[in-house]
């Protein structure tokens, strides 16, 4: 080590000498995580997102009307738009074009208070520079004035080059390009831009569908604007595309996120308020001054109920989703929850010595779309995902509460008699979260067996440990006596339930919890129910549905899985809730002991009709004899108990199918078409299912 090496090392050597000061868009490309989020596939469409956020806050500002996005096959992302198009002039401070000023220079643009625009979802002005720091090349063109002019850069570096594509000849050099005249009305902007590979991880890309949902959902806030997409990255195939345009804004927005029937129609909230804020100004001496400036702010709500129990609330920001919520979402929440409990108390609907209901119950099966538009929000972090101006929740607060009140104190019949349903929902999902709550309290496996909480039918077995344990819900009391007698009972525990319990699709939590037989399995599984469903807490390792192997029996285990899914669903989700597989039919063979020895098997199960025709064939063919005729099964309680451990409860020897829940959406579509309310779609399934039903598989 040199002398000179080993000064640098000494704890105590360090002077300005080793400061790093990085200049322009180094510090960009040094701490990318800073500006997008990550150097990953979500740091890639962020990227994406601020090319388009300058588009859509020129048609927030009124000046476009469509903007076309483009996923080229060469990797290049593509972004156009028929707006004013970025400011080719000279920017007298700097001395360059306004297009190089905003695509090299981080915070600067027409976004800090010029007037040019009084909402926007880009405030710090470092959007495209980023998006230009982070490419291999990046292209602009700019049509306006009656010319197209246009730019180019490397990794944020304006030049030119000999080529197509990123890998092509780059020469350094500042100057904007002016070409081909266009007519004077013809404006707009298109960026190009290939993502630079030394800072975005390889497998990085854009997901079509992510990018399709964005583009609605931003065609939804903004009535009147087209965004189309096209995606050409398919090899071999055509490309892909889609076209979104909503004239009804929020309020279509709001119906298409409900996954509901409705209980209230589509609820339109809009007001606007003011407030003060102290920001740095530039003066006539180009120095900062604090100035106080009065700020608007509009707020835009749709809202409706419906029959469902899950909440979806999402939450906006001159367009900006603010998936984190914020101040404006906290000022909502708060003037719902103080605006339906003073309705409730005034229609008598909630009595002086009650609870007042809470942000929990106020949600239930809500689906609303809060939007607020000001000048210059403050977010916590460039990601935009929270909202942080204080006001907010102060501005949306009033409109909110003032009218909300108006829709549930309304004098109109319609609205009178729909404000009513909403209320008395609200309140039934206060008593059902209090009856909830108090059920919980028991459910614990020790506090319940030291109370004798356990409803008495259920037959427990002797292991406490949770992992090994077994809950069957055997159908009938008939087949609970054979069960007794087939099971282990060190880990097997039987819950016997009578017939056919209450369909949980149609009913509310409170009538479910009603519902003795509903009841005893949660209460037998002791881990609550609904969104305080704790998985950890589960008595059993497995839950086995037990029921016979007929149309009442699978009648009964699709009631009993839809208790599972609106209840219990982590159980689903973990893997832990089982099908138990009885056998349809015993051959009682008759020659096997000549044939294999005494000690042979002289029973053979079969699980269908097909499988019986093709093992008898099977025996036939081997010289096996069997007694006439073959017994088939009806239900569980016609077998003796050696049998049906032998088939259904000996894990040595049974067949279970796992019930699983892969995709949550497409789950709950079939659970509410075959369970729910609406009877049309159930009638037409049937129908259409019965032209392709053998009718000897029929067990009539």
């Amino acid at each position: 080590m040199t002398a000179a090496t080993a000064e640098l090392h000494e704890p105590d050597d360090y002077s300005a000498r080793h400061l790093s000061v990085l200049e322009g868009l180094e510090a960009v490309r040094k701490r990318p995580g800073m500006y997008v989020g990550s150097t990953d596939s979500r740091g890639l469409t962020h990227c994406l997102w601020e090319i388009v956020d300058n588009s859509v806050d020129e048609a927030l500002a009124g000046h476009c009307s469509r903007i076309d996005v483009v996923l080229a096959a060469d990797g290049a992302v593509e972004v156009r738009d028929d707006g004013r198009g970025i400011p080719v002039d000279i920017e007298p401070k700097s001395g360059l074009p306004g297009v190089e000023v905003v695509m090299t220079r981080l915070h600067a643009g027409g976004k800090f208070g010029s007037g040019s625009y009084t909402a926007s979802g880009g405030l710090h002005g470092v959007g495209a520079s980023v998006v230009n720091a982070l490419s291999a090349r990046l292209d602009v063109e700019v049509d306006r004035d009656g010319r197209t002019s246009s730019m180019s850069f490397r990794r944020g570096i304006p030049g030119t080059f000999d080529g197509s594509g990123p890998d092509a000849d780059f020469t350094a050099g500042s100057g904007l390009t002016v070409g081909r005249r266009v007519a004077r009305s013809v404006t707009g902007t298109r960026v190009r831009f290939w993502p630079d590979r030394q800072i975005f991880l390889k497998d990085a890309d854009i997901a079509l569908d992510a990018l399709l949902g964005r583009a609605r959902q931003t065609a939804f806030l903004i009535p009147g604007l087209t965004i189309a997409v096209r995606d050409e990255r398919g090899e071999g195939s055509p490309p892909v595309e889609e076209e979104f345009r909503f004239d009804g804004g929020i309020s279509e927005y709001c119906t298409y996120l409900a996954p509901d029937e409705p209980v209230s129609d589509v609820l339109r909230l809009q007001g606007a308020g003011t407030f003060t804020e102290t920001v740095p100004v530039l003066d006539d001496s180009g120095h900062m001054v604090p100035t106080e400036v009065e700020r608007t702010l509009d707020v835009d709500v749709a809202l409706r109920w419906g029959n469902g129990y899950d909440p979806t609330v999402r939450s906006f920001v001159n367009v900006i989703a603010t998936p984190k919520g914020g101040t404006h979402v906290a000022g909502f929440e708060r003037a719902l929850v103080r605006v339906v409990n003073d309705q409730l108390r005034s229609a008598k609907l909630l009595k002086a010595n009650e609870d007042p209901v809470v942000k929990e119950d106020v949600l239930e099966g809500l689906t609303a779309v809060v939007t607020v538009r000001l000048p210059e929000p403050q977010f916590e972090g460039q990601t935009k995902e929270i909202l942080g101006t204080s006001a907010a929740s102060r501005i949306v607060s009033q409109v909110v509460g003032h009218e909300l009140r108006a829709f549930l104190g309304s004098t109109k019949r319609a609205q009178r008699q729909q404000a009513r349903t909403v209320l008395e929902k609200i309140v039934n999902a206060a008593k059902a979260r209090q009856a909830a709550r108090q059920q919980r309290e028991n459910q614990r496996r020790k506090t319940a067996l030291e109370n004798s909480a356990l409803p008495a039918k259920l037959v427990d077995c002797r292991s406490e440990g949770m992992e090994s344990s077994e809950l069957f819900i055997v159908e009938g009391d008939s087949a609970l006596g054979t069960a007794k007698l087939a099971r282990n009972s060190e880990f097997q525990a039987l819950l016997p339930i009578r017939g056919k319990i209450l369909n949980v699709q149609k009913a509310s939590m409170a009538d479910m919890l009603k519902n003795a037989e509903c009841a005893a399995i949660l209460q037998v599984i002791g881990a609550g129910s609904g969104r305080g469903f704790d998985v950890t807490a589960a008595r059993y390792g497995r839950v086995i549905i037990m029921a016979d192997a007929d149309v009442d029996g699978a009648h009964i285990r699709c009631l009993l899985l839809t208790l599972f899914y609106r209840y219990m669903r982590p159980l689903l989700e973990e893997g832990r809730v089982y099908a138990a597989v009885p056998p349809l039919h015993r051959v009682e063979l008759t020659n096997v002991a000549r044939k294999r020895g005494a000690k042979a098997d002289r029973y053979l199960y079969t699980y269908s009709d097909a499988e019986l025709q093709r093992r008898l064939l099977e025996l036939e063919r081997k010289g096996f004899t069997w007694k006439e005729p073959v017994q088939r099964y009806k239900g569980l309680g016609e077998m003796d108990a050696d049998q049906l451990a032998e088939t259904t409860m000996d894990p040595r020897h049974r067949t279970l199918r796992r019930i699983r829940v892969e995709h949550a959406e497409e789950a709950a579509g079939v659970f509410d078409l075959l369970m729910g309310n609406e009877v049309a779609p159930r009638r037409r399934f049937i129908a259409e299912g019965a032209q392709e039903l053998d009718l000897s598989r029929i067990d009539a």
